[in-house]
């Protein structure tokens, strides 16, 4: 009996460049976005960037999503105005 290597499967499932929070992808979106808009980087910078950058907007995108199905279902179905009082 072979067995496969548990790191191949672990790396499908979450890159090893992913971010580990909203909150990190976000503080790295925000940096990314201040370099580039500097515009001081090499093209082949400028392309890496960006692509890191749309790569962190999907992720930010996917767990603010996340959140508010949760709070879907915490609010029975629909979502409540929020209240800032």
């Amino acid at each position: 009996m072979t067995t496969r290597p548990a790191t191949s499967s672990a790396r499908a499932a979450a890159p090893a460049n992913a971010p580990t929070s909203y909150e990190a992808a976000l503080a790295e979106l925000e940096q990314l976005v201040s370099q580039l808009d500097a515009g001081q980087l090499p093209l082949e910078q400028l392309l890496t960037h960006y692509q890191r950058g749309a790569e962190l907007l999907a992720f930010c995108r996917a767990r603010l999503d996340a959140v508010e199905n949760q709070i879907k279902v915490l609010e029975g179905g629909e979502l409540k105005p929020w209240d800032a009082a």
